[in-house]
């Protein structure tokens, strides 16, 4: 089992030290933002004027020109703030991966975790995806890494194309220490409905296989999540309801929702809709202490989740 962090030792240490410093970075930010909102103001306010009393062009590009210069004028002021925020975050979560024996990275691509979760339908379609916020090393005694995923898809509106997030959260990958003898995966029940909302498919064709719904040992289980599988007697052996238990708790660690869960070949892929993914980087510095506790709490609920997997190969 991974050893939990300790809090104060941290905030006592080198990062209480950098924080300490950063607090002053951000004051900076903050300030600064401020001055380019109200030099913005001098120019968006009388270029709006200008453009709806001025020209005799047309109201839609008027109303385009507004809120493309409207735009503009937000990214430029909040520039100070976000790079304040990043680098806090960043602060924050290398020092936090050190105490793990973890290695942490902002910028990264997409991991076989987040591929085989697209391969098994366990994410949304999408038009154009972003990656961040990689984690990767050992926790407990499973390799593991994790990224955030943020997809989006275009939707059009007429003339107008804008961009609809269709996910945010985790990407997980435990190593599970062996190949499982099918393909077996959890989800929420209710995802997946007969046609006219009668019920849930007994059967999932994924990724050129063919998964039949589980009947779990545990009825309860089937409020919550509902399983599919290739083996059925593997299915109720690795969804035990510790397991469960904890799949429930990294949803709360995370504030996500719809979590699930595949094990295919060698390794658990999990999945959580969540906004809330390691956000330590704040612009308050008093709240950096709990930002730090929270991070913590999330790393703890997926050794958990490993400490699951674990328990099932010795069952």
């Amino acid at each position: 089992m991974i050893e939990k962090p300790d809090i104060d030792a941290l905030m006592a240490g080198e990062l209480g030290e950098w924080l300490a410093a950063q607090a002053q970075v951000r004051e900076a930010a903050r300030e600064q933002s401020n001055r380019r909102l109200v030099t913005a103001a001098f120019v968006v306010l009388p270029l709006a004027a200008f453009l709806l009393f001025g020209p005799d062009w047309s109201i839609e590009l008027k109303m385009w020109l507004i809120a493309a210069s409207a735009i503009l004028a937000g990214v430029w002021i909040y520039a100070p703030k976000a790079k304040a925020i990043r680098q806090t975050k960043e602060g924050i979560n290398s020092a936090l991966a050190a105490a793990l024996g973890l290695t942490y990275s902002h910028d990264c691509e997409a991991g076989v975790g987040f591929e085989r979760a697209r391969l098994f339908r366990m994410l949304p379609g999408y038009t154009r995806a972003k990656f961040e916020d990689l984690w990767a090393g050992q926790i407990g005694n499973r390799a593991f890494t994790l990224h955030e995923a943020h997809l989006e898809q275009r939707r059009q509106s007429g003339k107008n194309t804008h961009y609809v997030t269709v996910f945010r959260g985790p990407v997980m990958t435990i190593s599970a220490g062996r190949r499982f003898h099918g393909v077996t995966l959890v989800e929420r029940s209710g995802k997946h409905r007969k046609f006219g909302f009668f019920g849930e498919k007994e059967r999932l064709e994924v990724s050129g296989l063919i998964l039949d719904k589980a009947d779990m040992v545990h009825p309860a289980f089937e409020d919550q999540f509902t399983v599919y599988s290739t083996d059925q007697v593997e299915a109720r052996y690795l969804v035990h309801p510790g397991y469960v238990e904890r799949m429930i708790a990294l949803e709360a660690a995370f504030s996500g929702s719809k979590i699930r869960t595949l094990f295919h070949e060698g390794e658990v892929t999990v999945v959580l809709e969540a906004k809330n993914m390691f956000e330590s980087g704040q612009l308050d510095a008093g709240r950096d202490r709990e930002m730090v506790a929270a991070c913590v709490a999330q790393f703890m609920a997926m050794a958990d989740l490993a400490a699951a997997v674990s328990e099932a190969d010795r069952r």
